[in-house]
């Protein structure tokens, strides 16, 4: 005969009978994909390296020429201020590309097959890694923003403005660390998830109002800009950066002024955030021992 405390055991999910929680299973992938992060800089140093020789080499190469089609939109600035929100994200979209690459080497070591198995919260498992991936992505916005201001960026808005660039750049990585890591679990193989994200880093970046004025391109990549994540993210910084309103894509007054700028393209990026989060929390959640052997 069974005894009710039995049947209550039983009747228990894997992670109770564990004592596990929810925010301690995050904490616990937080720090691992940190830990793991420190062992091997040579990923950060790449993600960081790429955005600020476009930095410097597009200051240097295309300042003069670029600073007139900028001072048309935004009159008074230098091309510097206008280009380092774009390197801001760029940041976070390089940086958002690693992520997808650390699981696929998780899955081929069996690390991933061994956190199956465990009985930590899936949607846990991927939020730590999720906020270690957005910790670094952080620290590297804020270093592209030093720099910047080094070679003559001026963030009108100050302390506040920088801390809400870096705000928005997190939260601009989020969709892409989504996408590559649902990239990393349909693929399972570092080749390709590599491909896959590099794949759409340069037209992303390219396509949009990063490096030049929309009204200074041609029909066709306004047209493509405005259904293109970066515009998005790079439009609310750049408001914050000058501290007016710069967002071409999507023409409002309901707040005035800067937030005009900026709440336009971070409601976008939420949304995109959930959409996409919500698709790679549904692999993660679907994955078993038997998918990643």
């Amino acid at each position: 005969m069974s005894t009710p405390g039995a049947d209550e055991r039983s009747a228990a999910t894997p992670t109770e009978r564990s004592g596990n929680t929810f925010a301690g299973d995050v904490w616990v992938n937080f720090k691992r994909w940190n830990l793991k992060a420190v062992r091997n800089p040579f990923v950060l140093v790449v993600s960081l390296v790429q955005p600020i020789i476009f930095l410097v080499l597009f200051t240097a190469v295309f300042g003069n020429v670029a600073g007139s089609a900028v001072n048309q939109g935004i009159p008074g600035i230098g091309y510097e201020t206008y280009l380092v929100p774009a390197i801001a994200i760029q940041v976070a979209l390089a940086a958002a590309i690693t992520s997808g690459v650390g699981l696929v080497n998780d899955i081929e070591n069996g690390m991933f097959e061994k956190v199956l198995v465990t009985p930590m919260n899936r949607t846990a498992v991927f939020l730590g890694k999720t906020a270690a991936e957005v910790f670094r992505i952080a620290v590297q916005i804020a270093i592209i923003l030093g720099l910047g201001m080094l070679i003559g960026a001026e963030i009108v808005t100050g302390l506040v403005g920088a801390v809400a660039i870096i705000a928005i750049g997190v939260l601009f990585s989020l969709w892409f660390v989504a996408f590559s890591n649902a990239l990393a679990i349909l693929t399972r193989d570092q080749e390709s998830t590599i491909i896959g994200a590099n794949l759409l880093q340069f037209p992303l970046l390219f396509l949009s109002s990063a490096f030049l004025p929309l009204a200074a391109l041609p029909d066709w990549i306004q047209t493509f800009a405005r259904f293109n994540p970066v515009t998005y993210g790079v439009d609310a910084a750049r408001s914050v950066m000058v501290d007016q309103d710069v967002m071409t894509v999507i023409d409002v007054s309901w707040f005035g002024g800067t937030l005009d700028g900026v709440v336009p393209g971070v409601a976008v990026l939420i949304g995109l955030d959930l959409l996409l989060g919500g698709i790679a929390v549904y692999l993660l959640s679907r994955a078993s021992s038997s998918d990643v052997k």
